[in-house]
């Protein structure tokens, strides 16, 4: 081939390529990438979102929960679900025509050797079972949130697009760094009282789902500290002293972090959110009342039918019983003073 020849050539292997990145390109700002705000969101979508914003692509979250989603999830999943997947459901549906593609991820544990509830593993199943006319579904599989497993995940799942490996890995450390600054945590300085408020983060985090439990404490002068404030050492040094390790990792986090809040003499009192037929919550609330048997505490359930009033009244008598607490001493126990049979009170 004279040289003449081979110059055309490359200009032309040169110019097929250009082209073809250049429609990548535009594929990326023309695809959005649709983020449901329900069940583990509030553990990765700050990753997620800078990690598709960095490699081009338009993101758009479906709003906070409210009375339309909720019922839109209910309508469209299966009875016996729980809570909080009636509203993934709902956000989903509330996605379905403003993106082309759902990120969905298959999560199988958050750290190795714990599991999840088996819902979110079939997860994906169930919404396209349920949700009719869903665009594309990211579902690549999660297997926990160590870094190495985490990179393992965005190759996968940003390999879908074609992505250059070189972009993935500049996306992904910054996405990385965006989402160790974070913190789901909250620990309230300045109140008199202060509650340890335990459960998922979906429900604890869900102002909607939870109605407005944190708003409502605060108003009655009562602080609240979340789980997720206490470090991971005092909560694995407190679920280590169980007989056996609790093979559900959320249940180990919650039941370490509220036994060592407990311990700390850091918190007046313990509320556990829950949702209505959640087998571990059932199991685990208990345990932790047990553990801290000389603590007010209060479990709250929610379902789809919860009124603001039952939540207000509950609210209001447990803050009342706390201050009543530290006005009297609290050498009394949590549930009231114990009155012999047939003695009067008066």
């Amino acid at each position: 081939m004279r040289r003449a020849d081979l110059n055309d050539f490359s200009a032309c292997i040169f110019e097929y390529f250009r082209r073809m990145q250049r429609s990548i390109e535009i594929m990326k700002s023309e695809t959005t990438v649709g983020i449901p705000k329900g069940l583990l969101f509030s553990y990765y979508h700050i990753f997620a979102e800078t990690l598709f914003d960095r490699l081009g692509f338009n993101v758009v979250i479906s709003p906070d929960t409210n009375k339309d989603i909720l019922e839109q999830g209910v309508k469209n999943c299966v009875d016996d679900a729980c809570l909080p997947i009636k509203v993934f459901h709902g956000h989903v549906n509330w996605l379905k025509t403003r993106c082309d593609v759902i990120l969905m991820p298959r999560f199988l544990s958050l750290e190795k050797g714990k599991k999840l509830c088996p819902m979110f593993c079939g997860l994906t199943e169930m919404v396209k079972n349920s949700i009719t006319h869903l665009p594309s579904i990211i579902d690549t599989p999660v297997f926990s949130l160590r870094t190495k497993d985490m990179y393992i995940w965005s190759l996968k799942a940003c390999g879908i697009f074609r992505q250059n490996r070189r972009d993935i890995d500049k996306a992904f450390s910054y996405a990385l760094l965006r989402q160790k600054e974070s913190s789901l945590g909250i620990c309230d300085t300045g109140y008199p009282l202060r509650v340890a408020l335990i459960g998922h983060a979906y429900i604890v985090h869900d102002a909607f789902v939870s109605m407005n439990v944190i708003r409502r404490l605060r108003a009655a002068g009562v602080g609240v500290v979340t789980a997720e404030s206490v470090s991971e050492n005092r909560i694995s040094q407190e679920s280590g002293r169980l007989f056996k390790p609790p093979f559900w990792y959320f249940a180990q986090a919650y039941f370490g972090a509220a036994v060592s809040l407990y311990r700390q003499g850091t918190v007046d009192g313990l509320i556990y959110l829950s949702s209505f037929s959640c087998g571990v919550d059932s199991v685990f609330a208990e345990l932790i009342r047990l553990e801290t048997e000389d603590l007010p505490f209060m479990v709250l359930k929610f379902d789809e039918h919860t009124g603001e009033a039952a939540v207000d009244t509950r609210i209001e008598a447990f803050a009342d019983m706390l201050k009543r607490r530290v006005q009297y001493g609290h050498h009394f126990s949590a549930y009231g003073q114990r009155q012999p049979c047939g003695e009067s009170v008066f």
